[in-house]
């Protein structure tokens, strides 16, 4: 069983329009995300988690409801993380600074597509477990 030093749950800034240019900054400057770090993100905060391990390595990610597009909303296009203002996704950088990768989704989440986190799966060849009953994970789960 792995054993944690230490556990950081912290509210971020900018929780509404969750900025690319706010939160990342946060991961590395305020939360000292390094290569031991093992990164839980949930929705943006998944997408945040991709982004930084595209740059910076850390131990792993647990990515829960994670996503890779816009969805389509002025709001997440406008958060810097999304093709084209975010740049193009490098996958394989991800993986390369990634110790390991497990992702949840659910199929009757009704913000995320399913399809959005089977592509995300697929592209970073992560653990992939599916519920069918989870919604958007607002409520904890045995796993």
């Amino acid at each position: 069983a792995a054993v944690f030093e230490e556990v950081v749950c912290r509210d971020f800034p900018d929780p509404d329009l969750a900025r690319a240019s706010v939160w990342l900054p946060f991961l590395k400057d305020n939360l000292k995300v390094g290569p031991d770090t093992v990164l839980v993100g949930h929705s943006s905060g998944a997408v945040a988690a991709l982004r930084h391990a595209e740059r910076c390595p850390v131990g792993g990610l647990v990515l829960v409801a994670a996503y890779h597009s816009d969805l389509g909303d002025a709001t997440e296009r406008a958060s810097g993380y999304f093709p084209p203002a975010g740049g193009p996704w490098d996958w394989a950088a991800i993986r390369r600074n990634t110790g390991f990768i497990v992702q949840f989704h659910s199929t009757d989440d009704p913000l995320v597509p399913v399809e959005e986190a089977r592509a995300v799966s697929a592209e970073l060849r992560s653990e992939y477990i599916e519920h069918s009953d989870q919604s958007h994970f607002f409520e904890p789960f045995d796993d």
